[in-house]
């Protein structure tokens, strides 16, 4: 089992977001925020009834509700890293992200929305 995600050091994340918004990010900061990112979620949001899949870079589980043990979860949030940091940081929106195409969601415990933005 991976180890659990955390929280990134916060002057690694103010650098990988100046990067970012300098239009200068590399895969290396994009893997920082994501992970980041992710670890904030699993705190607002602890559980095992969601699956939020942002490859190649990390997944977590997160939701309170019905937990799984093998195969796939019940529910399953997949996007790009890009995606994902808007979304957490409040440049997106959920029904945006949706409305675009750019998160694909199933399961009854998918909708991200009331978790986001995270910061």
């Amino acid at each position: 089992m991976p180890a659990p995600l955390r929280p990134a050091d916060p002057e690694a994340v103010a650098s990988a977001l100046a990067a970012r918004a300098a239009g200068e990010v590399t895969s290396a900061e994009l893997r920082l925020l994501t992970k980041h990112f992710l670890a904030l979620l699993a705190a607002v949001a602890p559980g095992k009834s969601v699956e939020v899949r942002v490859p190649p870079y990390a997944a977590a589980q997160v939701v309170p509700g019905v937990r799984h043990t093998r195969g796939t979860p019940p529910a399953v949030v997949e996007l790009d890293a890009e995606t994902w940091i808007a979304l957490a940081l409040g440049d997106l929106t959920w029904t945006a992200a949706e409305e675009a195409g750019l998160v694909q969601a199933s399961g009854e415990r998918a909708d991200l929305a009331p978790y986001l933005p995270l910061r």
